[in-house]
C-alpha cells in the first residue's frame, strides 16, 4: 500500500498543471442557460396561447356576455284586407268592399267596382262598355237573366242554395267578363257577380255570401212587376214579413203614378237592420 502510494505522488509531481480553462466554462454555461431560456419562452408562448384561448371559451360560454343577433331574413308584407259592408236582401248578405259605391253604372253595366242594387239605370235601352278591371254584384229578388242555371247545389251556413259556375267570355269591345251567380230560392234573393278581371274574382265576391240570423236587409221590391192594385198587401208585405221586418205605410198624392205604386222605401233597399225593425214604405195614392 505504501508503494503505491508513493508511485502516485511521484506521478502527480511529474505532470504539469496549467490555470483552469474559465472562457471555456463560460461559455459552456452561456449556451446551456441559452438554451434553458428559450426553451421556456416556447413553453411560456403555449401556455399564454392556451390561456387566451380558454379565456375565449370562458367568455362565449359567459351568460351576460354580449350576444350579436343575426341580421333577420327580410320578410314579404301579408296585404291587409279591406274594410267591408254587408248590404242584404232579408236573412241572406253578402260583404263587399265599404268603398264600393252602389250603382255606379250606365244603361246597366257597371263603370267601377260597384254593388247593383234595383239599378235604374238597367232601364235604359242602350249599350254601354265595361272597362277592364271593373268587379262588381249585383242583388236580386229574381234569377238575375234568362240564361241562369243551377250548376250545383251548395249549402251556405245551413241554407240550401244554388251554384252557377263561373264563366268567361269576351264582351263589347273585346273586354273578356267573367259571371257566377249564388241562387237562394227559399229566401228570394240571387246574387250575380260578374268581373272583368278574372274568374277568380268573381269566386272571390261570391264566397263573401253568410247568413244571418239576427239582422236582416231591406228586400227589393222591384221584382214585384208593375203597380198592380194593392201591390203593397198582397207582395211587398208578405216580403217584408219573411226578412222578420215590420211595415210602416205612408200614403203621398203622386200624379202620374197609379194608385198603390211603391215609390220607395226608408231605409233603403239592401241596408241591413236589426230583425223587428220598422220599413217605411211610401205609397201613391
Amino acid at each position: 500500500m505504501t508503494d503505491l502510494t508513493d508511485l502516485l505522488e511521484r506521478t502527480a509531481a511529474q505532470t504539469p498543471v496549467g490555470e483552469p480553462p474559465l472562457d471555456a466554462l463560460y461559455a459552456g454555461a452561456t449556451r446551456r442557460r441559452r438554451r434553458r431560456t428559450v426553451g421556456l419562452t416556447a413553453l411560456t408562448a403555449v401556455a399564454v396561447g392556451a390561456v387566451i384561448a380558454g379565456s375565449n371559451l370562458l367568455t362565449s360560454a359567459t351568460p351576460n356576455a354580449p350576444v350579436t343577433s343575426p341580421t333577420p331574413a327580410p320578410t314579404t308584407a301579408v296585404p291587409v284586407p279591406p274594410a267591408t259592408r254587408l248590404v242584404a236582401f232579408g236573412h241572406a248578405a253578402i260583404a263587399v268592399p265599404a268603398a264600393w259605391p252602389t250603382n255606379k253604372s250606365r244603361c246597366g253595366t257597371p263603370q267601377q267596382d260597384t254593388v247593383q242594387i234595383d239599378d235604374p239605370t238597367a232601364a235604359q235601352f242602350c249599350q254601354s262598355h265595361r272597362p277592364k278591371g271593373v268587379e262588381s254584384v249585383q242583388l236580386t229578388g229574381a234569377p238575375p237573366s234568362l240564361d241562369y242555371h243551377a250548376d250545383e247545389a251548395i249549402v251556405i251556413d245551413g241554407v240550401q242554395a244554388q251554384r252557377q259556375r263561373t264563366s268567361c267570355r269576351d264582351g263589347w269591345q273585346g273586354t273578356r267578363v267573367c259571371t257566377g251567380a249564388v241562387g237562394i230560392p227559399s229566401l228570394k234573393v240571387w246574387f250575380y257577380a260578374e268581373s272583368s278581371t278574372s274568374a277568380a274574382e268573381v269566386d272571390r265576391i261570391l264566397d263573401r255570401i253568410q247568413i244571418l240570423r239576427d239582422r236582416s236587409g231591406v228586400p227589393s221590391y222591384s221584382s214585384l212587376g208593375g203597380p198592380p192594385l194593392n201591390p203593397i198587401a198582397k207582395n211587398y208585405g208578405p216580403l217584408l214579413l219573411a226578412a222578420e221586418l215590420k211595415a210602416l205605410y205612408k200614403w203621398v198624392t203622386a200624379p202620374g203614378y197609379p194608385s198603390g205604386t211603391i215609390l220607395g222605401v226608408s231605409p233603403a233597399v239592401g241596408t241591413l237592420l236589426p230583425v223587428g225593425s220598422t220599413v217605411t214604405v211610401t205609397i201613391a195614392r
